[in-house]
């Protein structure tokens, strides 16, 4: 029997329309369409990113914090380009399976990070599907014209930085499916949350316009997207395994399972931001990363060449079986 759930049209009045609240160029979702303006010599960034059940988040999962994920992995995109928040747009295709109750939680964890973040929802569409829930969030930021560094300007000679720690989201996802027994409670709490619940960089992103020569978010393994950045610039890059940031909790697991080491270079979902910028810019680095109350560590370098990313750890080449998660 399918489940009870509002009608597109009662969805969009009742729970989708509260979200657009005191955006003007949402029309209060009565239109088929949004109208955004970028306020004077800035310009749109645009980020949109899909979530399939199954594959970025199971059924079982709070459907408050599915809503929160699913936005924050394209706020990470935004602050990656150094731009503030302005505006998303929603696209949901639901199985019959999904209820108003999952429904209203949901658009109440969106409700939370709007507030959050300084965001509204200004339009999007609804529709029907037999196969898994689909979440579909594309997300507007302004930025000045020509500010955001994109991927492709690391140079030889750059370092190259990350915000946070790495690995704790594919750790999470080893927790939060019962792979992790060599974690205790407190470890897997933490990393759960950290898998769950992404903590996009907006401030620093901000403030490393005009620091960063070249930045993306970490979403599918620090290793392969350093080689998106590589690819982009025509450079290579090696890195430090031991000067990667850990968590407390991610260092007890690798203590005891330090196998798992691949798995934090390369399982992806840290949504941190990973940047290459000169060494005449460190002292800006260090100023911008205190204010935004976020650290940031040195992890390695870029270097003239083609042949992508090189891991090293005790200055001895670290053989890798894979770069990154791969969707397929």
């Amino acid at each position: 029997m399918a489940a009870t759930r509002l009608g597109e049209f009662e969805l969009i009045a009742t729970l989708l329309r509260p979200l657009a609240a005191g955006f003007p160029g949402a029309f209060a979702l009565g239109d088929d369409t949004a109208r955004l303006a970028p306020p004077p010599g800035e310009e749109l960034v645009v980020k949109t990113d899909a979530l399939v059940c199954g594959v970025h988040f199971l059924a079982a999962h709070d459907p408050g914090l599915v809503a929160r994920k699913a936005l924050r992995v394209n706020l990470s995109d935004l602050a990656a380009a150094g731009a503030r928040p302005l505006a998303y747009q929603l696209a949901l295709v639901l199985p019959d399976a999904i209820d108003d109750a999952w429904l209203t939680a949901f658009c109440a964890g969106l409700a939370d990070d709007q507030k959050t973040y300084g965001i509204a929802l200004c339009g999007g569409d609804t529709t029907s599907t037999p196969g898994p829930l689909t979440i579909v969030i594309t997300a507007f930021g302004t930025a000045p014209a020509g500010a955001t560094p994109g991927r492709g300007g690391a140079r030889p000679g750059d370092g190259v930085f990350v915000s946070g720690t790495i690995g704790d989201g594919a750790l999470g996802l080893l927790a939060n499916t019962g792979r992790l027994p060599a974690a205790g409670a407190a470890e897997r709490a933490f990393l759960d949350d950290r898998y769950l619940l992404p903590q996009p960089r907006l401030d620093l992103g901000q403030r490393l316009r005009g620091v960063a020569s070249a930045c993306m978010d970490v979403s599918d393994g620090l290793v392969g997207d350093l080689g998106h950045i590589c690819s982009r610039s025509g450079v290579r890059a090696v890195i430090d395994a031991d000067a990667v940031p850990l968590s407390a909790a991610a260092r007890a697991v690798l203590a005891r399972r330090p196998d798992l080491l691949e798995t934090v270079l390369t399982g992806g979902d840290d949504y941190e931001l990973l940047f290459t910028a000169p060494a005449a810019r460190a002292a800006a680095i260090t100023e911008a990363a205190g204010l935004a109350g976020v650290p940031v560590a040195a992890i390695g370098r870029i270097e003239a060449g083609s042949s992508g990313v090189a891991v090293e750890r005790g200055g001895r080449p670290l053989a890798l079986s894979r770069a990154s998660y791969r969707h397929r």
